[in-house]
């Protein structure tokens, strides 16, 4: 099993974005799918889970979300029923022996923590969630739990990057509608269509909102076959299903 463990001296608590390989889901899942939404063995994507949450934090109970694109962060603690996956797109907590799973196939997983104050928090953003502004939705739940945004560091892990994202002039002006200064954001593509650099958004949307250490990894879901799944590739392929890889983020 592969986790890549960005930013991991920054953040200085367990945590690991992890790809398709190490598990045991078969055929066109194979093989560390992790989305019980996926259509695959619920047997076999248990076992993944178990599998990459040993690998990150051994003992630690899982939490994850019905994710749904938008900009809300759940707060879990040991009074939680972590079974179930609540319609929100973030999780943040100060419970030691936890750890907050988000689910992704193209959007971007973002990790963060306060390991002073002994607080972290995930985010899956999406395009929807990041300019709703699902980042900052879960730095105000970390505050509420006693982070200190100035020492917040945030790792941006495996997502689609700017070369495989095409979107067209619509979904272009949504993002200058937002804010002009989003242009910066999109390099030229064919007529009609531009590229987006999604992880670039998250991080400067980050960025202004103070977050001073920021790590991006850098790497392709869609033209990374290999080694991630990509619900943009399954669907250019007319594909029916498509697995998901797992975030992972916890105290120790």
């Amino acid at each position: 099993m592969t986790a890549s463990f960005i930013g991991a001296a920054t953040l200085g608590v367990p945590h690991g974005f992890f790809g398709r390989q190490g598990g045991v889901s078969t055929g066109d899942l194979a093989s560390l799918n992790c989305g019980f939404g996926s259509g695959d063995d619920p047997d076999l994507i248990a076992e993944n889970r178990r599998r990459a949450a040993n690998a990150v934090l051994p003992g630690a109970k899982l939490t994850g979300l019905y994710q749904v694109h938008g900009n809300r962060c759940v707060i879990v603690d040991e009074t939680s029923d972590l079974a179930a996956r609540p319609e929100a797109d973030a999780l943040a907590t100060r419970t030691t022996g936890l750890l907050l799973g988000i689910l992704t196939a193209d959007c971007v997983p973002v990790l963060f923590a306060d390991a002073q104050t002994g607080v972290v928090g995930a985010a899956h953003a999406g395009w929807k969630g990041a300019l709703a502004g699902v980042t900052d939705a879960t730095l105000d739940a970390m505050e509420s739990l006693g982070a200190r945004r100035s020492d917040i560091a945030v790792a941006i892990g495996p997502c689609i990057g700017r070369g495989s994202y095409e979107v067209d002039d619509g979904f272009v002006d949504r993002f200058l509608a937002d804010a002009p200064v989003n242009e910066r954001f999109f390099a030229a593509g064919k007529p009609g269509h531009a590229m987006f650099d999604i992880a670039a958004y998250v991080a400067a949307r980050l960025a202004a909102a103070g977050v001073t250490r920021i790590a991006i990894g850098g790497q392709d879901t869609y033209a990374e076959e290999a080694d991630y799944f990509s619900y943009r590739r399954a669907c250019h392929r007319n594909e029916n299903r498509y697995g998901r890889q797992i975030s992972l983020i916890g105290l120790s």
